[in-house]
């Protein structure tokens, strides 16, 4: 006679009377005091925005804004309809083309409609992890060495000093006239635009991870280098097995400074070289001059500041993903 396994359920309780008081306050403090915090802020940019009058119109309130979000939904619904049109008026021309002529060549032509808000956020997107992940490549082998190496710290400190503090609107224009002189192609791989939107946010993201990491790495407990002098370890082991594990929340920290740079750095080079991506999405509404531009750029805003704060998250998941010290508190 089989039995029913209520081992499962019966782990289940609901909290005792004298838990309630602390569930209530972890639960307000989750939910509901953000929620307020919010709501307050909702209405303080309601009340501003009645009192501020532009060029362009009364500046835009938060109903305007939903307004403006929704009618970027409905253009970006209407311009997939139209690839989607487009490509099936291809298909059947060809197979009419096909029926007449089994050998006849067909091909389909790629949809050249204006790009929409969804399609300017995709492309900010992957630039700008393309740009991130090169820096990256380079900052934290680069940051492992000068952490390790006094006297190639002493040497590469002032070059680092140097060219941190340099402006993503003084490098691009000769990050431009570099990718137009060397990047000579009749079938190019990746679009001007791409290479220069990439390397300008690579140059100017890369320090944080850098500086974190070789602070990271020089301040290693002296336990540590004792246990991998002692044990003899190699170089390389000894980089795997104890810099890195012990750099970690150093690192993490940089990689998160350097992600919210590179997405601040390309939206304004964006806007400054004209390359698509949210960046160019603003400043075409700018020049558009509709009494519809505000509200759509403080989409754009809002946008760009959520996305942000998703990339932090999501770096932030990543180092309790692979962080050795599990119980160490990561916010």
């Amino acid at each position: 006679m089989s039995t029913l396994n209520l081992s499962w359920p019966a782990r289940l309780r609901l909290p005792a009377r004298d838990e309630l008081p602390a569930l209530t306050a972890r639960t307000a403090r989750a939910l509901i005091i953000p929620l307020i915090g919010l709501l307050v802020f909702l209405f303080a940019w309601h009340i501003a925005a009645r009192n501020i009058d532009t060029s362009l119109g009364q500046f835009p309130g938060p109903v305007q804004v939903y307004e403006q979000s929704v009618n970027l939904i409905a253009e970006h619904k209407r311009e997939r309809d139209k690839e989607t049109a487009f490509i099936e008026r291809q298909e059947k021309r060809n197979a009419e083309k096909l029926a007449k002529n089994p050998a006849a060549e067909v091909r389909i032509r790629d949809y050249t409609g204006k790009p929409t808000f969804f399609d300017q956020i995709v492309t900010s997107l992957v630039t700008v992890m393309a740009g991130f992940v090169l820096a990256s490549l380079l900052a934290i082998p680069l940051g492992i060495l000068i952490g390790l190496n006094s006297t190639l710290h002493a040497a590469l400190n002032p070059l680092v000093q140097l060219f941190k503090p340099v402006s993503p609107l003084a490098w691009l224009p000769l990050v431009t006239m570099v990718v137009s002189a060397v990047y000579v192609s009749d079938d190019p791989l990746f679009a001007k635009s791409f290479l220069t939107s990439l390397i300008t946010v690579s140059l100017c993201c890369l320090w944080p991870t850098l500086i974190n990491t070789a602070v990271g790495v020089s301040g290693i407990s002296q336990d540590l280098k004792n246990v991998s002098k002692v044990l003899r370890l190699p170089f390389l082991t000894h980089v795997l097995k104890i810099a890195i594990p012990a750099s970690l929340p150093a690192m993490f920290t940089g990689l998160r400074l350097s992600l919210g740079i590179a997405w601040m750095v390309l939206i304004a080079a964006e806007m400054l070289a004209q390359n698509p991506g949210l960046g160019k999405f603003v400043w075409d509404e700018f020049q558009n001059g509709s009494s519809d531009s505000l509200g759509r750029i403080m989409v754009a805003v809002l946008v760009i500041g959520m996305i942000g704060f998703l990339l932090d998250r999501a770096m932030l998941a990543l180092q309790k993903a692979i962080s050795w010290d599990k119980n160490a508190v990561v916010r």
